[in-house]
């Protein structure tokens, strides 16, 4: 009998965050697959218990530097819930300009210092860089347009603070829309030839069943607002998810696993992009022709291209709305505080994030509960890692074994840090 073969990826490069891999061979199969995410717990809902909710949005903004505004909108949707607010359309406006910006930034970071190297053959994006300059300069053009898209309503980029309960301390003027719009009209072009590029690349196969999760609003592809629907007849308010999902530890990892109906499931660009694919424009479809892909996609491997296909779609919705109608209405609804529940979910960067906050009558946080899209991913990512390594084939050299491991981790874009959540503690103490 063979001897049980480990393979170990101590700290995984370019992830957010820090994590490890450890794959156990055995009799020339995958025995055990730990993805080991050992980052203490960062305990921000107990820090949110007691808070005033005026301080939330700044608070969870903390949580994820590369996704920030995605967690400053869900606060304050959750909250408005809870107090019983709708602060109107045009409020609902800016914040999906602030969502598309976000999703320009994060897509255009991880599809170019990320994940395409792992694609491309290269060690990394400076390897990559001194090969093809073009193309990440192309990256980097489009990521600038993201930030300045999340400086226009959050003040910067980064842990922007322009949102709050009630809609924003204030809206751009007629000047910085104006300007805006036509940079982001200039961009268009690179949109459309970052999905061209990303069509082309050579895709590993990877033919496997998966659910698919995503919000799905009234008409527009998701991103704030919905019920969260899957492609295999789930159709549940955001107020359902919590008794249908079930979160777990597991002995390796310091990050929450998460089951929907007892299954694993996917939620980010490509799960969004195999429900909703015909809510994206055909000009932007179009760009996919000559490679012959399709969605949906069955092909994990293809959420680099429905990355590319989201900023693009991002890029033509902020313009859009950027160039709609306004009524220069107030930018901000005073909240009224109540007693209640508040829930929320929307489509962050990587997939579904949801918020619930127990609010007191005097407007102060009781419980708190924040499920990120990454601890929805690690069931799949463990999953994926079993089934694709062993068609790669386990014979492969230990080091060939490793960089393909690594490359389809970082394929979803894990945000380790946003799962690394309070966990129940129980302590026995033996009082003598």
């Amino acid at each position: 009998m063979s001897e049980d073969r480990l393979i170990r990826i101590p700290v995984m490069a370019r992830v957010e965050g820090k994590g490890a891999l450890e794959i156990t061979l055995r009799e020339g199969r995958i025995g055990e697959v730990r993805l080991r995410i050992f980052e203490p717990p960062r305990l921000f809902e107990k820090i949110l218990e007691g808070r005033e909710f005026r301080e939330v949005p700044d608070i969870v903004a903390r949580i994820c530097g590369i996704c920030p505004a995605a967690y400053q909108i869900t606060s304050v949707l959750a909250i408005e819930n809870g107090f019983g607010m709708v602060p109107g359309e045009e409020i609902a406006r800016f914040r999906r300009i602030l969502a598309c910006g976000e999703w320009i930034s994060s897509h255009s970071l991880h599809i170019h210092l990320l994940a395409a190297p792992d694609f491309l053959g290269y060690p990394d994006a400076m390897e990559w860089a001194r090969h093809d300059p073009q193309t990440l300069r192309r990256g980097f053009e489009l990521h600038a347009i993201g930030n300045a898209l999340m400086s226009l309503l959050g003040g910067r980029p980064v842990h922007p603070v322009g949102a709050c309960v009630g809609g924003f301390f204030r809206f751009p003027s007629r000047e910085e829309t104006k300007a805006l719009a036509e940079r982001i009209r200039a961009s268009l072009p690179l949109a459309s030839g970052l999905v061209r590029w990303a069509a082309s690349l050579d895709y590993p196969e990877s033919d496997r069943a998966f659910m698919s999760v995503s919000l799905q609003g009234s008409g527009a592809y998701p991103m704030n607002e919905g019920r969260i629907v899957s492609d295999r007849g789930h159709d549940l308010d955001p107020a359902e998810f919590e008794s249908r999902i079930r979160e777990f530890q597991v002995p390796h990892s310091t990050a929450f696993h998460s089951l929907l109906d007892e299954e694993t499931y996917l939620v980010g660009p490509l799960a969004r992009l195999n429900i909703h694919v015909g809510k994206i424009p055909g000009d932007i479809l179009s760009d996919l022709v000559p490679s012959g892909i399709r969605f949906p996609s069955s092909n994990m491997n293809h959420s680099l291209l429905a990355r590319a296909i989201e900023i693009h779609y991002a890029l033509k919705e902020a313009l859009s709305l950027l160039e709609g109608p306004r009524s220069y209405g107030p930018s901000l609804v005073p909240a009224e505080p109540k007693e209640g529940t508040g829930i929320a979910a929307t489509e962050a960067p990587r997939g579904i994030l949801w918020h619930r906050y127990d609010l007191s009558d005097d407007g102060l946080v009781r419980k708190a509960r924040i499920i990120p899209p990454t601890s929805q991913n690690q069931s799949m990512m463990e999953a994926d890692l079993r089934e694709s390594l062993e068609r790669a084939g386990l014979d492969l050299p230990e080091e060939a074994l490793r960089k393909e491991a690594e490359r389809i981790v970082r394929n979803y874009d894990p945000c380790i840090s946003c799962a690394t959540h309070f966990l129940d503690l129980t302590v026995h103490r033996d009082d003598r």
